[in-house]
């Protein structure tokens, strides 16, 4: 495999070219996962813009605005990497609430958050329409490999060691989780789009040909 580098504002544009060229059915659902430590959400809020200047419509969720109660996430303690992999992000409402009415023949209409992590209460957001032709992004860690149905995804890549050094120490529990998704699910393999991440200064689309 052969790491292209890219400036961080080139990998924006030419993500947001081959979102924008994808076809919908009639939407295009795009993943873009990666551990906390990659900043996926910083590179979907990114994305945005540039999908509304070539003629997209962009409805923008997180999967950490689907965790699962407090009762349920942590019901193992705080700091259970099994239960980090498993049971924080509610999976099957992000198929139902958002992936789902995006398939063709869908009713177009999302739900962009579904608990307050914070507060621990439902966020009681109203349904947002998405419309013919438009784009959901959804960021996250741990999206791959789930059965969620996207037309374009992408993994931010980290190397083990870089995944640790830039892993605060208040998170470092949760690395075995990310070992294991790296051996049971293999993003680099199952994404559409891996972009090394090691120096987020300089990130490298991988090639795979």
């Amino acid at each position: 495999m052969r790491a292209r580098p890219i400036t961080p504002e080139a990998l924006v544009a030419e993500l947001a070219d081959r979102v924008a060229a994808a076809p919908g059915t009639p939407f295009v659902r795009v993943a873009v996962d990666g551990a906390p430590a990659a900043a996926p959400d910083e590179l979907a809020d990114a994305l945005v813009a540039p999908l509304r200047l070539r003629g997209r419509p962009v409805v923008r969720v997180a999967a950490a605005d689907f965790l699962r109660p407090a009762s349920l996430r942590l019901e193992h303690g705080r700091t259970d990497p099994d239960a980090y992999y498993d049971g924080w992000v509610d999976y099957r409402a992000l198929d139902r609430e958002v992936l789902g009415p995006l398939e063709p023949g869908g009713t177009g209409r999302v739900l962009p958050t579904l608990w307050d992590s914070a507060t621990d209460r439902a966020t009681r957001a109203p349904y947002l329409t998405v419309p013919a032709g438009g784009v959901l992004v959804l960021s996250g860690a741990l999206l791959l490999g789930r059965w969620l149905p996207f037309e374009v995804s992408v993994h931010l890549w980290l190397s083990p060691g870089a995944l640790a050094r830039r892993t605060g120490p208040e998170r470092r529990w949760t690395l075995p989780a990310f070992e294991r998704y790296r051996a049971e699910v293999m993003p680099q393999e199952a994404a559409d789009v891996v972009v090394r991440m090691d120096d987020p200064r300089r990130p490298a689309v991988v090639d795979r040909a």
